[in-house]
């Protein structure tokens, strides 16, 4: 039997498992999803190809498993920072904040690599699924803002993706070395003024 590098073989295999995750998560980021082959991943995670076929049956696979293994865990975060019996101006505030915070610890590196990428439907769908509910709560305050004053938030959906683009440019803005708090703050700003909060 192999060596393993934990107390109990199954500690060793989840270590293992998410050395080939965060190895593959960064081929994907550096290669898009063309690059995330299990051959590629091994390398990376300085393991051999039929060790990676231990833990993942393709490369589809592994893509499967990083779209599982990023989003919750982005969207468990968000969740427990918000208080649903906040005030909905406060839910979206703190909603901006951690989702900036999250984006600034690299926690959505793996979603932007994935969106324009050519994916299985399977995956697709997924994905679109987890967008959802990592977007429930600002969905949620808004809705309660419009039933409050429907003139300032006019029609939900199309606020939503209007700020959806404030919160891509602001990501963008950290990606390039903007510090958090600056951009945390005009954020904030720039929503409650669109939002006449």
């Amino acid at each position: 039997m192999p060596r393993i590098s934990a107390p109990t073989v199954a500690e060793h295999r989840r270590h293992q498992r998410e050395a080939l995750l965060a190895a593959a998560t960064e081929l994907l980021v550096e290669g898009g999803v063309s690059a995330v082959t299990p051959g590629a991943v091994g390398a990376a995670a300085g393991l051999s190809r039929p060790a990676v076929y231990q833990y993942f049956a393709s490369g589809p696979a592994i893509l499967g498993a990083i779209i599982e293994d990023a989003f919750p865990k982005a969207n468990a975060a968000l969740l427990e920072v918000l208080d649903s019996d906040a005030p909905p101006a406060e839910r979206i505030d703190t909603y901006l904040r951690e989702t900036l915070r999250l984006a600034a610890d690299g926690a959505h590196r793996a979603a932007a690599a994935l969106s324009g990428a050519q994916l299985p439907e399977e995956f697709r769908g997924r994905l679109r699924e987890l967008h959802r509910e990592q977007a429930a709560p600002l969905m949620s305050a808004l809705r309660e803002l419009a039933a409050e004053n429907p003139s300032a938030i006019g029609n939900v959906d199309l606020t939503a993706m209007l700020l959806g683009g404030v919160v891509e440019a602001a990501m963008r803005a950290l990606e390039h070395g903007a510090p958090l708090a600056a951009v945390t703050r005009h954020t904030i700003a720039h929503v409650r003024g669109s939002l006449h909060l």
